[in-house]
């Protein structure tokens, strides 16, 4: 029995439908899938041995390494579970200034909907309020990212707070913040509640962002090879299972059971289709690719991507961006995913890294066997990152 914490979210899809329809069996596994309250409490949990392993924001591991976020315990990434699935909103009176100054909430143009929020902000000349799930996640670093590329310094000309995923809708209801970024379902809640409108899917700001990973402690990791390999091998043939169309409203039903996201199975649905309600008037909008468990070798923890966070992490918080690059690239780990896979005859790239956001289509690459295509990963600003020319 292997212990494993999880947060409820559309995107723990593959570690419950792992043991539910029996790949964790296939593998000699059974999974113990333990609900957490927040990702403080989550990270701790792995962190002190409570569980074996977790669904994890994916910079969470990235910045236990730089010695960030006070749990002082090595964590790895054994495989990416989730790339993307996030939604930024905004409060119903922030939307209808945004409406008076003439944006349209296309759900699509990072560029329109960041110059609509900084020009609407918070009346009288006060900051912006975004909640984020964690201080440490990619809600933040894409916010900070993004906001930054558009004039509006960050994290120093906003107001972020930290609330937990299933409070988010609660925040905004009691006028505690203006904006969100939430993983799904928890900002369609927000809509259902009447108290939000959806600006924008995270993906519009970074379509490679690795959103969650499965998270291990380094020590639990090197001390069980074989164990490691087990888990990762259910999780994937989990993540190739969700991939196909016709598995989807099986997932949505297990998800929405009472000890997994106890949500109504259409709210699930609309993060498995990409078919979200942006507002409590009923305007919908469809986003291909809205989150994803395994096209494209979505599950392949790129050293590269840990760089990343690692690079944004070092300038946010003063650190030395070199050895943040250095110790960054040690905590997603290929050789453990390639070492699981290659006996299963999965398609792995042939690389490790790679230039983050230099992907413009969906692109062959080098694989040690069939034929993998990278889909495109391009940042809104049209820029990218190499590790190995990274600005230090």
């Amino acid at each position: 029995m292997l212990s494993v914490g999880f947060i409820p979210l559309v995107d723990a899809a593959p570690l419950i439908v792992a043991q539910e329809m029996g790949f964790a069996a296939e593998e000699g596994l059974a999974l113990d899938l333990l609900p957490a309250p927040s990702w403080s409490s989550l990270r701790d949990l792995l962190a002190f041995g409570r569980v074996d392993a977790a669904h994890m924001l994916a910079p969470v591991p990235v910045a236990s390494a730089l010695g960030l976020g006070g749990s002082g315990v090595e964590m790895c990434a054994l495989s990416v579970l989730s790339m993307n699935g996030n939604v930024i909103g905004v409060s119903n009176g922030l939307a209808a200034r945004m409406r008076n100054g003439g944006h349209g909430f296309g759900f699509d143009d990072a560029h329109a909907a960041g110059a609509a929020i900084i020009t609407a902000g918070p009346e009288a000349g006060a900051r912006l309020r975004i909640g984020v799930p964690f201080p440490f996640s990619m809600h933040a670093e894409l916010l900070y990212y993004w906001l930054s590329a558009l004039g509006l310094p960050a994290p120093q000309g906003v107001e972020v707070r930290t609330v937990p995923p299933p409070l988010m809708a609660e925040a905004m209801a009691s006028g505690e913040i203006d904006a969100f970024c939430v993983g799904e379902p928890w900002g369609s809640i927000a809509v259902e509640k009447g108290v939000a409108t959806l600006l924008l899917p995270t993906r519009a700001i970074w379509q490679g962002a690795p959103e969650k990973v499965l998270a291990v402690r380094k020590g639990w990791a090197d001390d069980e090879p074989e164990l490691s390999a087990r888990l990762i091998r259910a999780v994937w043939k989990a993540q190739r299972w969700l991939f196909a169309p016709d598995s989807r409203a099986l997932a949505g039903e297990i998800l929405a059971r009472p000890e997994y996201l106890a949500m109504p199975v259409e709210v699930i649905d609309r993060a498995l289709t990409g078919n979200l309600c942006i507002s409590p008037g009923g305007d919908m909008r469809q986003v291909p690719d809205f989150v994803t468990f395994y096209k494209n070798a979505a599950s392949f923890p790129w050293r590269s991507q840990a760089q990343w966070i690692g690079y944004q992490l070092a300038a946010r918080m003063g650190l030395d961006r070199a050895e943040a690059l250095r110790k960054a690239s040690h905590v997603f780990r290929p050789d453990l995913y390639r070492a699981a896979l290659d006996p299963a005859g999965a398609v792995i790239p042939g690389a490790s890294s790679k230039i983050e956001g230099s992907i413009r289509v969906e692109t062959p690459v080098a694989s040690g066997a069939g034929r993998l295509f990278l889909g495109p990963d391009s940042f809104f600003d049209g820029k990218s990152f190499d590790p190995e020319r990274a600005n230090l």
